[in-house]
């Protein structure tokens, strides 16, 4: 039909205004913009259907993402250190995946892809787009940010799968890996203070704090990343403590691990040199022959020893003096601090078997020692002689942990006062009474000595006389025995306290088979002449010298944070 005319203006008939419409009877122009206007109405409120329907499915949807009830079943509560530096903390992530059998539009979904991620590179992207052609399920990218998340939902692509994710993260990667241990794909912890604590911090809120210093913690362990490069050694460990409370301020062992990328902690190269390792150390035990003499009074710091032999014969072996130039009358003091042999055994002789194993076992070196994580060594079992207690007498063929010298040495060195080596700090409420073990005289009497064996020419460890921090301590090298030979390979150890006036710290230095350096320039704290290279591949020239180092860093620090040094 064709268009009917009326004053010159032009209307549509019933049959081609249906063709536009579906009306079935004749409009005006009034009626024709009514119906516009209804016709807009009705597809707003389609809009606005689908928008709602949208609303509700993204609603359910961040409702999925942020389920209590998941956060609840995988939590873990914090890990912090003594001044509430985060070391581990549970946090809900978010990984994003794509099913490519359900993209409509896959060219539009890369471009916006691009602009939610700009931080991936073309080759990244390119791997996407081959994926997307593809039928299988793959991830764009776990742990994204919540922005990231966001911008995702809104584009309403039901390709697009969100799945929530309980993760533990470690803001310090390797610094505490040895302490901090490990969790497995369960939320259980298999190492270290994540599993010792596993069910403290799977039931409480509040955060497990610990005794160690973050910053001090970084600064030991890069000491002993550089020299790793000097002395080319297998691996080393350091700890800090407080001799009085057996807080442990630091503790170190090389190699460590990241601890958000999952390690086979089984393999040796990590193991916790610290804690797990059992060595000889040598003559850092000739400190405990002579504490042991003093607690019992057989002998002073002034009393004589003459006409010591250069070595001696024991069950067919010989014992001999590790420098020829060590004269043969010293008195007990100068026997330490020259690091005497052959001295020592003559002390021990007269310490006897019995009085010297009760010692050592009073100071804990002899048995397990029960500590905050697992990961702790059992010394071997020592058949007591004759010949084994002239060994033992300057540690050779005795063996322990390090952890188990620094209770030690805590223990001669802070009056006589027992302690456990703890990294859980504890409310000064609970901190029960001291109980002394040795008599306070030891402490009186040794301390100066350690010294004096850092202060003085003859001693063994003038690399660590730090000016201002009063060092004392011990060296002591041991070679290696494997499959029951010894070795040319060493165990090189430094234990040191200070201040010795007032000790507060106890700071030990190990390092695993060390090689002497030809190019390290040695620079003497009297002035003297800086020294180039060494052939003596012993604790002197090794560990003495990055203990040195290391308190120069942290001293400061600790007189910052410890008044008591002040």
């Amino acid at each position: 039909m064709k268009n009917l005319k009326n004053n010159n203006k032009e209307y549509l008939s019933i049959e081609e205004y249906d063709s536009h419409f579906s009306y079935q009877t004749k409009k005006t122009n009034l009626n024709i913009s009514f119906n516009r206007v209804a016709f807009i109405f009705f597809v707003f409120v389609i809009i606005s259907i689908i928008f709602s329907t949208k609303a509700v499915f993204l609603g359910s949807l961040k409702k999925k993402i942020t389920n209590k009830s998941l956060i609840e079943s995988e939590f873990r509560s914090s890990i912090v250190d003594k001044n509430g530096n985060i070391i581990a903390k549970t946090v809900v992530t978010h990984n994003v995946g794509i099913d490519p059998k359900l993209v409509i539009d896959r060219k539009k979904l890369l471009i916006n892809l691009q602009l939610i991620f700009p931080e991936k590179k073309n080759s990244e992207f390119k791997k996407i787009k081959e994926k997307l052609n593809g039928k299988r399920f793959f991830y764009i990218q776990k742990q994204i940010t919540q922005d990231q998340l966001d911008e995702l939902i809104l584009l309403g692509d039901k390709s697009i799968i969100p799945e929530q994710k309980i993760s533990r993260i470690y803001p310090h990667e390797n610094l505490f890996s040895h302490i901090i241990g490990q969790i497995d794909d369960n939320n259980n912890g298999i190492s270290g203070i994540e599993k010792s604590f596993d069910k403290e911090l799977k039931e409480n809120y509040l955060p497990l704090k610990l005794t160690v210093d973050t910053d001090i913690q970084y600064l030991i362990r890069e000491e002993l990343k550089k020299y790793e490069e000097i002395f080319q050694n297998l691996g080393s460990a350091a700890i800090l403590m407080d001799i009085n409370s057996g807080d442990i301020i630091s503790l170190v062992s090389l190699p460590d691990f990241n601890l958000n990328k999952r390690e086979e902690i089984s393999d040796i190269n990590f193991i916790n040199r610290a804690t797990k390792g059992v060595y000889e150390f040598g003559s850092v035990f000739k400190t405990f022959t002579l504490a042991a003499a003093f607690d019992e009074k057989i002998i002073e710091p002034q009393t004589e020893f003459v006409d010591l032999p250069k070595s001696l014969t024991c069950a067919g072996f010989p014992i001999r003096e590790y420098d020829n130039k060590i004269p043969s009358n010293l008195t007990a003091e100068q026997i330490l601090i020259r690091s005497g042999n052959i001295g020592s055994v003559r002390i021990g002789q007269k310490i006897g078997e019995e009085k010297f194993k009760l010692f050592l076992s009073k100071i804990g070196i002899l048995d397990k020692i029960q500590f905050d994580i697992e990961e702790v060594g059992s010394p071997i079992k020592f058949n007591w002689g004759k010949c084994p207690l002239a060994t033992a007498s300057f540690g050779h063929g005795i063996t322990t942990t390090l952890l188990q010298l620094a209770k030690a040495y805590s223990i001669i060195t802070n009056g006589g006062y027992d302690i456990n080596p703890t990294l859980i700090k504890k409310d000064f409420n609970t901190i029960g009474e001291r109980k002394r073990i040795l008599k306070p005289k030891v402490s009186k009497e040794i301390n100066p000595i350690l010294r004096k064996v850092v202060s003085t020419k003859e001693g063994t460890a003038e690399f660590a006389n730090v000016p201002g921090f009063q060092v004392g301590g011990k060296t002591g090298t041991a070679y290696i025995s494997k499959n029951g030979v010894y070795t040319k390979d060493k165990i090189n150890t430094f234990v040191s306290i200070f201040p010795t006036s007032s000790p507060k710290f106890v700071l030990l230095v190990l390092l695993d088979e060390p090689k002497a350096s030809k190019e390290y320039i040695y620079y003497y704290r009297d002035g003297r002449q800086p020294y180039k290279g060494n052939h003596r591949n012993t604790a002197g020239w090794t560990t003495v010298e990055i203990a040195g180092k290391i308190i120069e860093k942290i001293g400061p620090i600790l007189a910052t944070k410890y008044l008591e040094l002040n």
